[in-house]
């Protein structure tokens, strides 16, 4: 059933195409169907969506026909009169809604990349038809009925592990969507279901305005003190594009992290920092937080309905962690190595900074950032502004190329022929080692109005097999890196270094899969496994031969020295219990919120708990970090927010047989491809892990790679 993308789509925020308007309101004009392109065969190149003929108004009549032709495709296997099984059934099942399935990622891919107020009126249209139609699915007994007569006869068939695993995923599917329920309580899940889609939708809209809505205007030159030449280059661009004098900052990542780093005016720093972490916190129409109780509340009560104790208990079944109990004591382990040298890097930063002349008492968050890099400077000569030459963006990518192409022989053709979104996309045809097409592949890197914050991977194709026919995915990284100006390229930092390997990890699993079946390509993994590929890149960006392979001066072309990696190394634990703290806090916050019934704590007391417990900053009134934590009230991650320290622990084990064996070394990239990455959820993520590595993963590599326990 190709519905596996739907729920998390659903999630996503909103991108600006085409539509006529009249008087206040949009007019979405109707479109005959033949002149729809979103409802023809895709004459392009490799079948890529053609982003340059679809418009806002095609988007609404090609979802109704495919939800009609996928009712009509449910109907002929419910009224099959032939006995139940699993070709008739099952793969009948994953084989329906295909239509459908061509036209969801389109929308909710530009809902991300590319929005206008229009399209998150088709979006906010679209969503509670597209969660209906899963509801009629889910909750269609006649359907589920033949579904669990295959399952009840499973152990009596011939089927192979990825048969098995299609029948358990697709049986799992329908009990934990509630086919089991009385139709009362069928009635019930289906509100909810409606409701919370809405409510995740408005989560986003808001967190888009919010940062929109927000901009710092200098226009005295003496307040950017501090600043590299670089930040208020981007800056004045940023200022021009917005038609206003002077420099302007933003909220997005490459102009607040920047100024949060450099600037020597404090006043400036605070309030940037404050407008940051206020965000859907302030009591206007963007407030968050009455969305967030909601969202729990409902989440709670489905959980309930299904038979589960919590939210948390309901999503974890079906991840690695299996149960909440057992993600607290990992977080808490982990919370007791990092606590520690979190304190004693808070102190080492502090007393520096009093060194610096600095009076506050503490270390104020609005503060921590620039003395942090000023403390690092100190300690190992080396900081953003001396590495941003040697990263120019594209030389990275090069790098990025140069490294897949050594592991696994792959090889990457920029295609101009390839219609995009945006004309700042590139797109390239992925060979892989034998010359043959392995995926399509888009990389969109600099942010715009219309395009939410953060770095993401997708796709539009998930890899399968149709009639015997290898069908390849196309596959999407989404970044906002600093974008270039009039007299410099897009230089970045080390961080959006490996964001750009991290991302394309998620893009290499998903173009690598090689399963039959949709439901069961890429990345259709468990969530706390699925940040196994992704996280594991990010570790060749610190090896010398991978750095010498794109860091070159994009002046002078001289790589990068020696001498600037082994600083880079030394450094790159530098307040790594920091960090360690403040993602232990974001999982531990996500499970306060789904962990247990609501309490009806407001979101200040509910964060303030959690703070007590990992928190080395003092907390600033008026400011909350769920309001704008889009991962788990917009993003699919809730109740698995703890899935990226459980994925280090996994990426830092893995990683450290490549240090063992050569990190270019053929077997090891080749078993990691042929067990992890092209294997899909066609087995139990474990089982895949040890066939890779030979043993259940450990946490001694992680410990020490983040300089939390003594080598």
């Amino acid at each position: 059933m190709k519905l596996k993308q739907l729920p998390l789509m659903l999630t996503l925020t909103a991108g600006p195409l085409f539509v006529q308007a009249q008087g206040p309101n949009v007019i979405v004009k109707s479109v005959p169907m033949e002149e729809n392109p979103l409802l023809q065969a895709f004459n392009t190149p490799f079948e890529t969506p053609p982003y340059d003929k679809i418009k806002v108004e095609h988007f609404l009549p090609a979802l109704k026909e495919g939800m009609a032709q996928g009712r009509k495709e449910i109907d002929i296997i419910v009224h099959n009169a032939s006995k139940p099984t699993f070709q008739n059934t099952i793969v009948a099942l994953e084989n329906a809604g295909q239509q459908l399935s061509r036209v969801t990622p389109v929308l909710f891919h530009l809902n991300s990349a590319e929005t206008s107020p229009e399209l998150q009126k088709v979006v906010r249209e679209a969503s509670p038809l597209l969660t209906e139609y899963g509801n009629d699915i889910s909750l269609n007994e006649k359907l589920f009925a033949r579904v669990k007569a295959v399952w009840d006869e499973r152990d009596k068939l011939k089927l192979n592990k990825e048969d098995q695993m299609l029948l358990e995923k697709t049986y799992k599917g329908f009990a934990r969507n509630g086919a089991n329920l009385s139709e009362a309580d069928k009635n019930k899940l289906r509100a909810i279901n409606k409701d919370l889609s809405q409510l995740s939708i408005e989560f986003n809209e808001h967190n888009l305005a919010e940062t929109n809505e927000y901009s710092l205007v200098v226009t005295d030159e003496k307040q950017l003190s501090g600043l590299p030449d670089f930040v208020k280059e981007a800056a004045k661009a940023t200022a021009k594009k917005m038609n206003k004098e002077g420099w302007v900052f933003t909220l997005q990542a490459p102009s607040y992290g920047p100024f949060m780093q450099y600037a020597d005016n404090r006043e400036l720093r605070k309030e940037l920092w404050l407008a940051y972490n206020k965000r859907g916190f302030k009591g206007d129409k963007n407030d968050n937080q009455e969305i967030i109780q909601k969202i729990v509340k409902l989440r709670y009560e489905k959980a309930k309905l299904l038979g589960y104790k919590t939210w948390a208990d309901y999503v974890l079944e079906e991840r690695m962690a299996e149960n909440p109990t057992k993600v607290l004591e990992f977080e808490k382990n982990l919370l007791s190595y990092a606590k520690p040298a979190a304190e004693r890097e808070i102190k080492e930063l502090t007393d520096f900074a009093k060194s610096q002349g600095y009076t506050e008492p503490v270390m104020q968050r609005w503060d921590a950032g620039y003395y942090a890099e000023k403390l690092k400077k100190e300690k190992y000569a080396i900081n953003d502004e001396l590495l941003k030459p040697y990263f120019k963006l594209e030389n990275v990518l090069d790098g990025l190329f140069k490294l897949t192409n050594k592991l696994y022989g792959l090889t990457f053709k920029e295609r101009k022929d390839i219609p995009t979104w945006n004309e700042e996309v590139k797109t390239y045809e992925i060979l892989d080692d034998k010359g043959k097409l392995l995926a399509i592949w888009y990389g969109d890197y600099f942010p715009r109005p219309g395009k939410r914050a953060g770095a993401w991977n997708s796709g539009t194709r998930s890899q399968h097999f149709e009639n015997g026919k290898d069908i390849r995915p196309h596959v999407l990284n989404v970044c906002n890196f600093t974008r270039p100006t009039e007299t410099m390229p897009s230089l970045l930092t080390f961080r959006e270094v490996e964001t750009l390997f991290h991302e394309f990890g998620h893009a290499l699993h998903a173009m690598s899969s090689h399963v039959k079946y949709d439901a069961l390509s890429g990345t259709s993994v468990s969530w706390d496994f699925v940040e196994l590929p992704s996280q594991f890149m990010e570790n060749f960006c610190l090896e010398p031969e991978v750095l010498k392979l794109f860091a070159k001066h994009y002046q002078t072309g001289e790589v990068i020295p020696q001498e600037y990696i082994e600083k880079l190394k030394a450094s790159s634990n530098f307040m790594a219990g920091v960090g360690t703290a403040r993602q232990i806090n974001l999982g531990l916050t996500d499970m306060a919120w789904h962990g247990q019934a609501p309490t009806g704590e407001s979101v200040a007391q509910v964060e303030a708990k959690v703070a007590a417990q990992t928190e080395v900053y003092p907390i600033v009134e008026g400011t909350a970090m769920s309001p704008a934590f889009a991962h788990i009230f917009a993003g699919g991650y809730s109740a698995g927010y703890y899935s990226y320290m459980w994925s280090e622990v996994l990426d830092a084990d893995a990683f450290d047989l490549f240090k063992q064996k050569g990190i270019f070394n053929k077997q090891v990239a080749n078993s990691f491809r042929d067990n992890i990455l092209s294997k899909g959820g066609t087995e139990k993520p474990m089982e895949l892990y040890k066939k890779f590595r030979g043993r259940e993963p450990q946490p001694d590599a992680m410990l020490r790679r983040s300089g939390l326990i003594v080598q």
